[in-house]
């Protein structure tokens, strides 16, 4: 299993751009650009994990997703 990061997915549905999220973050708009140009799980703490759910008012399991590798969907 892999771990899929859903940030910029979620930005979209919730219509916030990266200038607007890192605002309420008090965070570079580089760091939300960088965050959301990844679809593999980046590393940050549990404190920006819980910036960004109340930011974007959701949950954490909305924000990553377990996924099959693409070796074992490959052999299924």
């Amino acid at each position: 299993m892999t771990i899929k990061w859903r940030l910029n997915r979620l930005m979209a549905e919730r219509r916030i751009s990266g200038k607007d999220l890192a605002k309420e973050l008090n965070v570079h708009p580089n760091t939300i650009y960088r965050l959301r140009r990844t679809d593999e799980m980046p590393s940050i703490d549990g404190n920006m994990l819980e910036k960004l759910c109340n930011a974007l008012e959701c949950e954490l399991s909305e924000l990553i997703e377990r996924a099959p590798n693409g070796n074992a969907a490959a052999s299924h």
